[in-house]
């Protein structure tokens, strides 16, 4: 703006004090400091300011524009109230409040190209000067000329901007135009709280960022499966377990794009699992052999192993497999390994059984054998030794037992029928035995039939007499033919009931 003022007759000098310019983007710019002018002349004075457009989220607006030389308490004296200067002070505009237009007149999308354009009424005609209020707080001018141009306006571009019209009277700014760049998802990424290990039994959240205009939502996977889908750009676990392991990642999405942020890995730690224990013979252990115990436990960390028979303290091995050579009957017992890491521990018990080898029991049995065996034949001799001694002290005489023996002479078979019905029938059965002789002048075979008398009630029984044939003594020259030209034959059957008669 500008003022004019009439001087008369004497040099007067304006504005020789320097103007002290304004704080917060308030001020205001001065063509000149000093001036110098003959009493009664006319002087034009000129300046430009500047204001924010803004004030706590309040749009600014300029109400007033004034020159002042003193105050009256608080308020500024305008020069053309003042009395020393009424009639003598005119004011003149600059250039009207400049205008912007926006090429866009909808949505204004990343990558699209978007001008914009500032209009004044001034004469002369004005020069116009681009600015962005948030983001540069040097205040420091865009560009110069009508259009600011974007070629391919980014999501940085968004902000307050605002042209200001200038003339030789002065200059004015238009008000501030936003532009928001509207833009699909960028920039996603996982972040895990807390940071560090991941402990079975803890809390756990993931939280998904993302810079995208208007705000994205965001669909949650585990490797290749949905998880959840939402506004919410966290995912929770309020208790993880060792089943929750695995690679996470988050996609970001609106209406002018996606983006996959990069995969997050869950290790979750947890104490080793109930061992499973191995053996690696499928069926008896044998004495002598090799066996190996094979311990395996889910653990993360991974587990380490160590092995213990029941009832001992110390340790037998260390390590995931314990191996026996030469197994013994000793070895028996309850076997447990011990897996273990630094979250924890647990243990797994095995019943280990080793049986004899199949020679020592094939000895074993042998031995049993022969035991039985030569108990038996000492029993048997005992018994026939006692036997024979009841047998030499049983008498001869009448009214005793008779003589088994029998004996047979040419052409007479001696009956027993007789002798045998005396016999008692509650008598111990015993084995009987007819001995028979025979002569050497027997030339006939003789048939000797002994056929007792036997019970209804009892199987037959059929008994072998054993016979010695006797010969007289011959000459010598005579001896060989004699044995070779007798005939006789000799068969002795003998029917005995169970009773067992005496002959």
């Amino acid at each position: 703006m500008s003022f004019t003022a009439a001087a008369s007759g004497f040099l007067v000098f304006l504005l020789s004090v320097p103007v002290v310019q304004g704080q917060d983007d308030w001020g205001v710019t001065y063509t000149s400091t000093e001036i110098c002018a003959l009493k009664g002349s006319t002087v034009d004075i000129r300046c430009t300011y500047r204001y924010p457009y803004s004030l706590n989220r309040l749009t600014t607006t300029v109400e007033k524009t004034l020159w002042f030389t003193k105050l009256e308490g608080d308020k500024y004296v305008d020069l053309r109230t003042d009395s020393e200067y009424e009639g003598r002070v005119e004011y003149h505009d600059a250039p009207k409040v400049p205008s912007v237009l926006v090429s866009s007149s909808g949505e204004i999308v990343e990558g699209s190209s978007v001008t914009l354009t500032c209009s004044s009424d001034a004469n002369p005609a004005a020069t116009y000067t681009w600015y962005k209020e948030n983001g540069n707080p040097d205040h420091k001018p865009l560009k110069t000329g009508p259009q600011l141009d974007f070629i391919s306006i980014q999501s940085s571009d968004s902000g307050e901007y605002y042209c200001a019209a200038e003339n030789e009277l002065g200059g004015k700014r238009s008000a501030s135009i936003s532009i928001n760049v509207k833009y699909g998802p960028k920039n996603t990424s996982v972040l895990v709280s807390p940071s560090g290990e991941t402990v079975e039994g803890s809390s756990v959240t993931l939280t998904c960022s993302s810079d995208a205009n208007p705000a994205a939502t965001y669909t949650w996977y585990k490797e290749n499966r949905t998880l959840h889908q939402g506004p919410e750009e966290s995912y929770s676990f309020t208790s993880i377990s060792s089943e929750d392991s695995g690679t996470y990642h988050c996609q970001s999405e609106n209406q002018y794009g996606q983006f996959n942020s990069s995969s997050l890995f869950i290790d979750v730690q947890y104490s080793p699992k109930v061992p499973s224990v191995l053996v690696s013979s499928s069926g008896e252990i044998v004495e002598g052999s090799s066996v190996t115990l094979t311990c395996s436990s889910d653990a993360n960390p991974a587990a380490t192993y160590t092995w213990y028979k029941e009832n001992e303290s110390s340790p037998k091995a260390s390590g995931q497999t314990f191996t026996i050579t030469d197994i013994r009957p000793e070895h028996s017992g309850n076997y447990y390994c011990k897996a273990h890491n630094r979250r924890g521990h647990n243990n797994s018990t095995l019943q280990l059984t080793v049986v004899a080898a199949p020679w020592k029991t094939t000895a074993a049995a042998v031995t049993t054998t022969l035991l039985l065996v030569i108990i038996f034949l000492i029993g048997l001799f005992v018994f026939l030794w006692i036997r024979r001694k009841r047998a030499s002290k049983q008498p001869s005489g009448p009214g005793q037992r008779p003589d088994n023996g029998l004996q047979l002479n040419q052409g007479h078979v001696c009956d027993t029928s007789a002798a045998a019905q005396t016999q008692p029938t509650d008598r111990q059965d015993d084995l009987d035995y007819a001995t028979v002789h025979f002569s050497k002048t027997q030339t006939d075979p003789l048939y000797s039939n002994f056929r007792p008398q036997r019970r209804e009630e009892e199987e037959e029984t059929v008994q072998y007499a054993a016979v010695n044939f006797k010969r007289p003594q011959t000459d010598p020259g005579t001896r060989s033919q004699e044995a070779d030209e007798d005939p006789s034959e000799l068969y002795s059957t003998v029917q005995k009931p169970y009773t067992n008669p005496r002959f």
